[in-house]
């Protein structure tokens, strides 16, 4: 079933009129008609089962709450070094959002060959954004992630979260295994988390010591190196696995 989120409506105001652009995917593009049922998350990350009730304008009535959770029971940001090229963070953002992920940092890192101009980092932004958006909604969530940009690394340093790790491939080569395990059965249910990745190249030995002397803690994603887009999914699927799947939290 078709899931919308309106972030600016609440319960309270039932009957529903959507935003232009809801509207013209639903009736238009869909072509429902009143009585077609739909989804909808409105301010409160809360889901609920809906129906149209008027076309023109295109209004909806909830008509049940849905309680299935969805969710990690920790919030995940996901900070990343700016990859090559615009495909990479469209699909991290994308993929990282049907994984889990709440909030998503791009932000140049000594080794970016990439590097954002002041004038399109809005459009960019909003173009990640409407990636999101789309994920979030087929994949049925209830939390609609966020995209930010940083300009450097002493921005993301300055992130709060409960936990903060960074993902550092010399840790894996050193054979490190436990340290991520470690800090992700160390979380409770409604606490934070901050997940750092480097560019192609990976992250220098001073910004890795910028972090350690912040409070990441370096942590191996495996025995294999993984690329720039991959390494946030493998973190995301590993938070789930031992979060969700191991019944951890």
């Amino acid at each position: 079933m078709q899931r919308y989120f309106l972030p600016e409506q609440t319960a309270t105001d039932t009957p529903l009129v959507l935003p232009a652009t809801v509207a013209h995917h639903l009736v238009t593009v869909l072509r429902a008609q009143v009585g077609t049922a739909v989804e909808v998350v409105l301010a409160d990350h809360q889901a609920y089962q809906a129906e149209v009730v008027a076309l023109t304008p295109a209004t909806i009535t909830l008509t049940a709450p849905l309680t299935s959770q969805v969710e990690l029971p920790v919030t995940v940001t996901l900070a990343c070094g700016l990859p090559k090229t615009k495909e990479k963070p469209e699909l991290i953002v994308q993929k990282g959002t049907e994984l889990g992920a709440h909030h998503f940092i791009f932000f140049e890192s000594e080794r970016s060959v990439s590097h954002w101009d002041a004038k399109k980092v809005a459009k960019k932004l909003d173009r990640l954004q409407k990636i999101a958006l789309g994920a979030a909604e087929q994949s049925h969530r209830t939390w609609l992630p966020t995209v930010e940009y940083r300009p450097n690394l002493a921005a993301v340093l300055k992130e709060p979260a409960d936990q903060r790790l960074v993902a550092w491939e010399e840790s894996a080569k050193q054979g490190e295994a436990a340290a991520l395990t470690q800090s992700l059965t160390s979380l409770q249910a409604g606490q934070s988390i901050l997940a750092l990745f480097g560019p192609e190249g990976g992250l220098t030995s001073a910004e890795v010591a910028a972090m350690t002397a912040a409070g990441f803690q370096a942590v191996g994603l495996g025995p294999r190196i993984l690329r720039t887009e991959t390494a946030p999914l493998y973190f995301l699927a590993a938070t789930s696995y031992q979060l969700e799947l191991q019944g951890n939290l």
